[in-house]
């Protein structure tokens, strides 16, 4: 009859332009996981967080240790939390390195400053400069916090970009790996995902290290008041 033709038609036209819009919204809906999925693995270094996985698939742990964490930060933390406990822990490790080398070096070699053969614990050592320079406090307070401004605006959400306040949504960038403000003057950060992880894993484990050994230099010298290396090795 003419209305069963009628309705024949009129599926068959609906059908034609279903199949003609299809194509292009799935291709659409396609590239755009494609270009999220491209950002997502260049920002993170190869790393694709999965929330199946201990600190959301973070390189990290190292037998026989593993996952090491007995007071439970990971648990039921999110993506943004996780990031910014990493953030905060290969942040310290670098500052603790570095610390670590100039507790040892700093006690037996300090040319500036007119101390050069002066006897100086590193725990006096910030002490004894500014006695010679006063400036130097006001110095290191800038050039920490152009450090410190340079890593905020590599990683952090601006605080107007964030709500009311700043304090909805993520801190962190969703494109931003944590500990990456893209400092590298030897080059030595691989292009292989793999190897990048391994890399950070080791500069992880030495930075747990060093803050381990940075307390156990302060707290050593504040017993017994000398020198890391003389006590330990008589240099």
């Amino acid at each position: 009859s003419y209305s069963n033709m009628s309705r024949t038609v009129l599926a068959l036209a609906l059908l034609g332009s279903a199949s003609a819009f299809a194509p292009s919204a799935i291709a659409r809906v396609a590239s755009a996981l494609k270009s999220q999925a491209i950002e997502i693995e260049d920002g993170g270094n190869g790393w694709v967080p999965d929330e199946s996985e201990f600190a959301f698939g973070l390189p990290g742990a190292l037998a026989p240790v593993g996952n090491f964490d007995p007071l439970g930060f990971a648990n039921g933390a999110g993506l943004d939390q996780m990031k910014m406990y990493r953030e905060a822990e290969v942040t310290h490790g670098r500052v603790a390195m570095l610390a670590a080398l100039g507790f040892l070096v700093g006690e037996n070699f300090h040319p500036l400053f007119g101390l050069d053969g002066k006897e100086i614990l590193g725990i006096e050592s910030l002490t004894e400069v500014r006695q010679v320079f006063p400036a130097f406090f006001e110095l290191l307070v800038i050039l920490i916090g152009a450090t410190e401004l340079s890593r905020a605006q590599a990683g952090w959400v601006p605080p107007r970009n964030r709500g009311v306040g700043g304090t909805a949504g993520d801190t962190l960038n969703v494109d931003y790996y944590p500990g990456d403000i893209g400092f590298d003057p030897l080059g030595l950060k691989p292009t292989d995902a793999e190897e990048f992880a391994t890399l950070q894993t080791k500069e992880l484990q030495n930075g747990r290290l060093a803050m381990l050994a940075v307390a156990g230099f302060v707290a050593q010298e504040l017993v017994d008041h000398k020198p890391i290396l003389l006590n330990d090795f008589g240099i």
